[in-house]
């Protein structure tokens, strides 16, 4: 019990500086979020609601109750009150916070997992805002609706980890819900496969955005240079840092080709967006893709 009151202190400090980097990232997701023009929310759909959609003609086989006779009596014409559809879907997102994702290749330009958390955190605003669930995967903060739950995530997510590399957890994935992942995926792609597995067996599909810095792109290395993994735990020194260029881009080309390979065999649609582009697309990008996978 004696070490009770250093707990305490210890959390408030860690929950105080958690909180410090929630304001902006929350105030930058809205505006990102805000910037991009969706049109009518995918989800929208004839079936049990409360909600008006829109007037149809009727069809053979439709109930006299289904009629408005009130709208119908304007002309000759019969017309059916659809309404909309209005099961919210519950999204799952794993957003990496590993040691790799704070890489950047220019001092002017923000690391990954700043760009990574941006995107998840407007997603997951544009999805709250259409009435949707949204968690994290880790059953820590799973899917809820309401704009409390946009600061619970912007909470959660500016937490960073301590792996070099990332690994989804499949843990609080709901039955037929959908599922994002954001990462760099440069680590064993083993956890990312045993995750969409998982997703697969509970019937649930989702979204892949591969997040890279330019420079992990293009490899603008040469002479001697010296390798450090983010999280210190690799090193490796070169001369020729330029001979090394044709096999490291045919390396990341192979890594591509299977997490390419894997969203086409469980159905998911697989992205990459860079840190040096503008951020906008790629939100687009996963709002539609995501309500593709419906």
């Amino acid at each position: 019990m004696s070490n009770a009151p250093d707990l305490a202190a210890d959390l408030r400090a860690r929950a105080g500086t958690l909180g410090a980097a929630l304001p902006p990232l929350l105030a930058a997701a809205d505006h990102l979020a805000s910037a991009v023009t969706l049109g009518d929310h995918g989800r929208r759909r004839a079936g049990m609601g409360d909600e008006f959609w829109q007037y149809r003609q009727a069809h053979t086989g439709d109930a006299a109750r289904m009629i408005d006779w009130r709208r119908s009596a304007r002309g000759d014409v019969q017309y059916v009150r659809e309404r909309e559809w209005q099961a919210a879907q519950s999204v799952s997102l794993w957003v990496d916070t590993s040691a790799s994702m704070r890489f950047s290749g220019d001092k002017m330009r923000a690391p990954k997992a700043d760009r990574a958390r941006l995107l998840a955190l407007a997603l997951s605003v544009l999805l709250l805002r259409g009435g949707e669930r949204v968690g994290l995967t880790g059953g820590l903060t799973p899917p809820r609706s309401g704009r409390a739950q946009a600061e619970r995530l912007a909470l959660a997510l500016s937490e960073d980890g301590t792996a070099d590399f990332g690994k989804p957890d499949a843990t609080g994935i709901l039955p037929h819900g959908r599922v994002v992942l954001i990462s760099d995926f440069l680590g064993d792609l083993s956890g990312v496969e045993a995750a969409m597995g998982a997703a697969s067996d509970r019937g649930a599909r989702g979204v892949i955005l591969q997040v890279l810095d330019p420079a992990e792109e293009t490899f603008p290395f040469d002479g001697r240079t010296i390798f450090e993994s983010m999280g210190g735990s690799l090193r490796f020194e070169t001369l020729r840092a330029g001979d090394l260029r044709a096999r490291y881009l045919a390396r990341l080309e192979e890594r591509r080709a299977r997490l390419s390979d894997l969203a086409r065999a469980s159905g998911w649609h697989l992205s990459s967006h860079h840190t040096g582009d503008a951020a906008q697309p790629a939100l687009l990008w996963l709002y539609r893709a995501l309500e593709a996978a419906l």
